[in-house]
């Protein structure tokens, strides 16, 4: 029997047992892995990319059927392009537990350590948190990245996909299991909910015996469920509303390729450009040629009455489009006065995601970069870089835009916490 026909069984009908014997055998898992040594978990790793790699016809087949009941749901053409997989894709998620594996444990890691006059020795060292439960949408590479980064920092993973990749996801994690038992690791410490049942969800977020962070991914209307009714902590960001910012002193250039990239290379997620402001100061023909660019590579341009006034495709904006994350190849995009007047339409509008500043002036971006409120703040460069594979941090769960605990790429660093450890030698306190 290979990875992928040894994989989960189908549904349960008591989903609410079925999602506390999860808990409690992801729990116990949980605690071998925190004691797990490097070597163990990147064995697992490096065996689990290569059974990605074996299966990949497999793979393939599993995700024909997510992709013809998806089509068969309906679903608009960016949910099919993140649900999608081929010989690329699948390479890439290979590749991101190879890289994964190679990265530092951080599990143990000492922070920072020194003595106080009692004469205690105290070291603050990176312990995991625990068992953490992600629940996502439609991209079946979170599931191969989410059970990667849970393993090497020495949490379990109880992963719920959507039920459009529910096929895709469960053959993913056969693979993950595969290396898991080489390296004589328990197969639980990552579990894929075995049922595309939405009660199992609910279930997540009520089980705080269990489960210790609850991180999603998807839609707004998924994030906002679980942010208003999880018991457990959340660690998550709303919605990528991410914006670039043209200023007066910005390379003509520059500043078309990276709109265009930033807007076009991959609309679905969630780091693709989605306002683009444009300073008052810039000279006439430089505007004019970005939206020009945006257009004739076949984005939607929604533009305030300046912008339209630059090309007659351009549609007039509503004030909803400012708020709207397209996740599509559409764009709104106005004319602001300076870096203050950019700055202030994304403290108005801006989900707390990313931004980017294109200039050729240092003192203006460092204006920007500074009072940017967002987790992620650029200066010539393409929104698209939001990830925390290009961050190289091998792979992340999401972009976290809380503002407690993990912000921005959320990698294994993010995924664990701290203990304090304290050394004495017969102490006693007056």
């Amino acid at each position: 029997m290979n990875a992928i026909q040894a994989a989960s069984a189908g549904p349960d009908d008591d989903v609410a047992a079925m999602m506390d014997d999860l808990g409690r055998s992801a729990r116990a898992a949980s605690g071998t892995l925190a004691l797990a040594s490097s070597e163990a978990k990147n064995t697992a790793l490096t065996i689990a990319a290569r059974a990605l790699r074996a299966n990949t016809a497999e793979l393939m087949a599993a995700n024909v059927l997510d992709m013809e009941q998806a089509e068969a749901k309906g679903l608009s053409g960016p949910m099919l392009d993140r649900l999608a997989l081929d010989d690329k894709r699948i390479e890439a998620m290979a590749a991101g537990l190879e890289t994964i594996a190679g990265l530092d444990d951080p599990v143990g890691r000492e922070r920072e350590r020194w003595t106080v006059p009692s004469g205690l020795d105290i070291a603050r060292v990176s312990v995991p948190l625990g068992v953490i439960g992600i629940i996502y949408e439609s991209r079946p590479n979170v599931t191969a990245d989410a059970g990667a980064l849970c393993l090497k920092s020495g949490n379990a993973a109880i992963l719920r996909g959507g039920s459009e990749s529910f096929h895709s996801s469960r053959a993913i994690v056969a693979c993950l299991h595969e290396g898991l038992k080489a390296a004589g690791l328990p197969a639980e410490a990552v579990q894929l909910v075995p049922t595309t049942d939405r009660a199992a969800v609910g279930e997540m977020l009520t089980m705080t015996r269990w489960i210790d962070i609850i991180v999603p991914r998807g839609g707004q209307s998924l994030i906002e469920r679980i942010q208003g009714e999880s018991r457990v902590s959340v660690i998550a960001h709303l919605i990528g509303l991410c914006h670039v910012y043209i200023d007066g002193k910005a390379d003509p250039a520059m500043a078309r390729d990276i709109v265009v990239n930033a807007k076009l290379r991959r609309t679905s997620i969630c780091g693709a450009a989605e306002t683009l402001l444009l300073d008052e100061a810039l000279e006439d023909e430089a505007p004019a040629s970005i939206i020009m660019a945006l257009l004739d590579n076949g984005c939607e341009v929604r533009g305030d009455r300046a912008v339209q006034a630059m090309d007659s495709r351009v549609l007039p904006a509503a004030d909803t489009d400012w708020d709207t994350e397209y996740l599509d190849a559409v764009i709104s995009a106005r004319m602001v006065a300076g870096v203050d007047g950019a700055l202030e339409h994304i403290a108005r509008h801006g989900s707390d995601h990313t931004e980017t500043i294109v200039t050729d002036d240092s003192e203006v971006a460092e204006r920007f970069l500074a009072r940017t409120p967002s987790a992620i703040a650029m200066w010539n460069a393409s929104t698209q870089f939001a990830d925390g594979g290009e961050f190289g941090m091998g792979a992340e769960i999401g972009i976290s835009t809380n503002r407690l605990h993990a912000r921005g790429p959320v990698g294994v660093d993010q995924l664990t916490t701290m203990k304090y450890l304290v050394r004495g030698s017969g102490q006693t306190r007056s």
